[in-house]
């Protein structure tokens, strides 16, 4: 099953679908996409997000607030765990470390990040990280934090072999996202190749990172296949081959309802 591991449906344009939501779903399940998982930022959309997804059964969802995000009110442990006890939550996040675009002193996404850890240990689910610029510190937090003990995925990936090691070893799988298609990605693309296949998932991210071939446009989860064809080609794989894995990892990981009758 083709499986959009990541993307953010309250966000993605809606222009070409005369704004209208359903007729993107009706689309986006027509093009081959299996499911998604609907990844949240903020608390403070959440609900607006999980009442946007309700009728359809194809999408799961995670709750989170985004390491950049600021001026919000910080989630508290307890707060996470009672959202996703939710029968469509499947995850923890996205959080994590970003020192890309955040600088000064950083202790609150430190904290931030430790709490979600609480949180997806206290309930039992998977964690999605977004890391950018932050490799040592994301790793160590993880490290002391448990994080081992309930896993999860790193997201749109984009540092280097040594950092994809030692998250696969902490239990963690490893996502990619359009970035892989792009001309200058040559060294993601070494590393897409070493991921075994067995800890490898594949995203949009949308409504970011489009895709080639279709860079310069809106993002949507129907162009996750691009992603497949370029890792399938990567590892000599026939593009089914590569699906079926990625979605078989997707179910083992996330566990989602939807999907439990087709394990």
């Amino acid at each position: 099953m083709l499986v959009d591991s990541h993307c953010h449906l309250d966000r993605v344009s809606l222009k070409a679908y005369d704004k209208d939501f359903a007729a993107f779903m009706t689309a986006t399940l027509a093009s081959g996409v299996g499911h998604m998982l609907c990844v949240s930022i903020d608390l403070e959309h959440y609900p607006k997000m999980r009442a946007l997804v309700d009728p359809y059964p194809q999408v799961s969802v995670s709750v989170g607030v985004h390491p950049n995000e600021t001026n919000r009110q910080e989630p508290e442990p307890d707060e996470l765990v009672a959202l996703a006890a939710d029968p469509r939550n499947v995850a923890i996040g996205e959080t994590g470390l970003d020192y890309y675009r955040s600088e000064g002193d950083l202790a609150w996404q430190h904290q931030r990040f430790r709490h979600h850890i609480a949180a997806a240990r206290a309930c039992g689910k998977p964690l999605i990280i977004h890391t950018r610029e932050a490799r040592a510190d994301t790793l160590r937090i993880l490290r002391e934090e448990g994080a081992r003990e309930v896993g999860g995925v790193l997201h749109c990936f984009t540092e280097d072999w040594d950092m994809a090691s030692q998250a696969l070893d902490l239990g963690f799988h490893i996502s990619f996202s359009g970035i892989v298609t792009f001309p200058g990605a040559d060294d993601l693309r070494q590393v897409a190749a070493r991921v075994p296949l067995d800890r490898l998932l594949i995203e949009t991210d949308s409504p970011y990172l489009t895709p080639v071939p279709h860079r310069g446009r809106p993002n949507e989860p129907r162009h996750v296949v691009h992603v497949a064809d370029c890792i399938a080609q990567l590892r000599d794989l026939d593009r089914e081959v590569l699906i079926a894995a990625t979605g078989d990892n997707f179910r083992r990981l996330f566990q989602p309802a939807a999907l439990a009758d087709t394990a």
